[in-house]
């Protein structure tokens, strides 16, 4: 039997701090036999941009363009391999514009341009969203050292930036997930949920709503 419709090849998960898209992600690349592309880590600066030491915003923010830049380089050859990654470029753009001052932003934009010209686009954007009080409970949960020092006031600016942002995004097809109604991390049925979602056509901007509210 013929397939109704191409599954899309290139998929990428967006979302703010602790919203599940690690997670989201090992599991799409386990069901679609996909590439798996994860966040850079091991950024030398990060933990002292968390603490609010001088310049190490831009050391941070300049970092990460370049990690995102040559992991997203290659997703252009893998042809024969559908790519699932838990980020896409456009979001270091939206930290550089929280973290650095004018003048950085300037300099940074140079680099952003050139190296955002060079990539590919993905075919479909999972976006994860949940309230901010959502995402500092999750935080606290998962006990990460190094994210101790993030406060509410910046993962509230997040999660805003988050939302405007995805609130004119029109570069690809778009799914929009709200995690505070929808645990996939946690709850399986949620999971089968969006594993069902993802396997029928997405065009343009939808929204997965659960299927009713939980008895527990």
């Amino acid at each position: 039997m013929a397939r109704l419709f191409d599954p899309p090849r290139n998929i990428a998960i967006e979302g703010p701090l602790r919203v599940g898209k690690s997670t989201l992600a090992g599991v799409l690349a386990d069901t679609l036999g996909a590439r798996r592309i994860l966040e850079p880590e091991n950024n030398p600066f990060l933990d002292r941009f968390y603490r609010n030491e001088p310049g190490m915003a831009f050391a941070t923010q300049m970092w990460f363009l370049y990690e995102r830049f040559r992991q997203l380089s290659s997703t252009g050859e893998a042809i024969a391999q559908p790519v699932v990654s838990d980020y896409i470029f456009e979001k270091d753009k939206l930290f550089a514009c929280l973290n650095l001052s004018d003048e950085e932003l300037a300099i940074y934009t140079r680099y952003h341009t050139f190296f955002r010209n060079q990539l590919p686009t993905p075919d479909l954007v999972i976006y994860l969203k949940a309230p901010p009080e959502i995402l500092q409970q999750r935080l606290k949960r998962k006990g990460i050292p190094g994210e101790r020092a993030i406060s509410e006031k910046y993962i509230a600016q997040v999660a805003a930036a988050y939302e405007h942002f995805f609130f004119h995004y029109s570069a690809s097809d778009l799914l929009v997930v709200d995690t505070s109604d929808i645990d996939f991390v946690r709850n399986n049925r949620d999971l089968q949920l969006l594993l069902a979602r993802l396997s029928e056509p997405i065009h343009g901007r939808q929204y997965l709503l659960p299927l009713g509210a939980r008895s527990e």
